[in-house]
């Protein structure tokens, strides 16, 4: 779930990662930084580790877009994909 997405004020993209699990996980994550016009400026993956039925939260780094005043929305992946 994105809770706030990178801009000139704070670099970082927000994050939460839910686990509906009986167990700890490792999670992989997607953001996709976008411009105006949709246009995908850069994405990242990241793995989150979460306590069972927990949820951590995770800042990304939206600068590897470049130019993060030009960030205009991020899209993060639905559903983490859960690792073994």
């Amino acid at each position: 779930m994105l809770k706030h997405c990178a801009d000139a004020d704070d670099p970082y993209t927000t994050v939460e990662v839910r686990n509906p699990n009986a167990r700890d996980g490792i999670f992989t994550v997607r953001v996709s930084f976008k411009d105006e016009s949709g246009f995908e400026m850069a994405d990242t993956t990241d793995q989150v580790s979460v306590p069972a039925n927990g949820t951590a939260t995770h800042r990304v780094f939206g600068g590897r877009a470049g130019d993060v005043s030009r960030i205009e929305h991020c899209e993060v992946q639905r559903r983490a994909d859960a690792d073994e």
